[in-house]
């Protein structure tokens, strides 16, 4: 009889200092690799802890501020100095400064996520199309991105907002209009650098659309450079919508904005410093915070761009 112990083959053995095929290390998802890239990246993680603070706190606004942000309860207390009570101060209507900053990034963060949402939208299907097409297709697209890079966003956005009247849906389509630049160029290299692939070939070769090959195979292998610009374009949004707002051409009162806020702070800055001193802080650290956020996730997600 022969002893079943004999015919088994070890499945896990070393010959000769040399690792056999089942002692390799199991090959990780690349999302595992860019997780890990991105939390060596101390700057990167404590800057998306600072942006994730200021998000939830714009989301709970409600329950962990004392009023409403247009409530004139205060008015015995204007132009009072921060205190226990009022941890910002009170602002020259009697509303606590603290409510109004802490609305106000509600409004700053919802017109940078639609804003940079819309920019995708655009900037995504036309960088697809120049990227594969070439030629014709990407010389065109390639000038109408010339005439918006020369075009001051500011300026431009000044008389778009004079002539519609300022307002949300205003600044997001302004925001939009100049956000999707970044967001196609990323996206037209990353297909530029794919479209000659094998596995593109080979679906060409088997009779795929250029349709089917952008949807099915260049946008989904496109993913990291749009979440890039996605984010990319939250502050260059905020910082928009800020400069609106201090010029007055903005969001309206009484909806908080942060430059609205320190467009009115600047008259009371020698006397009562709170009222500019606090919107400016929250604005700079949350444009701050997004900005390393999207360059660490950019670092993470593609290291060939790192610096």
């Amino acid at each position: 009889m022969i002893n079943s112990n004999s015919t088994r083959t070890p499945t896990a053995k070393f010959v000769s200092g040399l690792e056999t095929a089942d002692n390799l290390p199991v090959a990780q998802n690349p999302l595992y690799y860019a997780w890990r890239r991105f939390l060596g990246n101390r700057g990167a993680v404590f800057s998306g802890s600072i942006l994730l603070v200021i998000v939830l706190m714009a989301i709970f606004a409600p329950l962990i501020t004392p009023t409403s942000y247009e409530e004139q309860k205060f008015l015995t207390e204007n132009l009072s100095f921060p205190s226990a009570e009022h941890w910002f101060g009170v602002d020259d209507l009697g509303r606590d400064f603290y409510t109004r900053i802490v609305y106000g990034a509600r409004i700053s963060l919802s017109i940078g996520f639609v804003a940079a949402a819309f920019s995708v939208l655009v900037g995504l299907p036309l960088g697809a199309l120049a990227g594969y097409y070439g030629g014709a297709v990407d010389w065109f697209i390639m000038r109408v991105i010339e005439i918006f890079s020369v075009v001051p966003p500011l300026m431009a956005a000044l008389l778009f907002a004079a002539l519609a009247g300022g307002g949300f849906v205003s600044i997001v389509i302004i925001a939009a209009l100049f956000g999707w630049v970044q967001v196609c160029l990323l996206v037209r290299g990353q297909v530029m650098a794919f479209r000659n692939k094998e596995f593109i070939r080979a679906a060409q070769a088997l009779g795929a659309t250029p349709r089917y090959v952008i949807y099915r195979h260049l946008i989904p292998n496109s993913i990291s450079p749009v979440i890039v610009g996605f984010v990319q374009a939250i502050p260059l949004a905020m910082m928009l919508e800020a400069g609106l707002s201090f010029l007055g051409v903005g969001i309206a009162p009484p909806l908080p904005s942060w430059g609205q806020m320190i467009n009115l702070g600047i008259g009371f800055m020698f006397f009562y410093w709170h009222l500019a001193l606090f919107p400016t802080l929250a604005l700079a650290i949350t444009v701050l915070s997004t900005t390393l956020f999207g360059d660490g996730l950019r670092d993470a997600l593609d290291p060939t761009l790192k610096g």
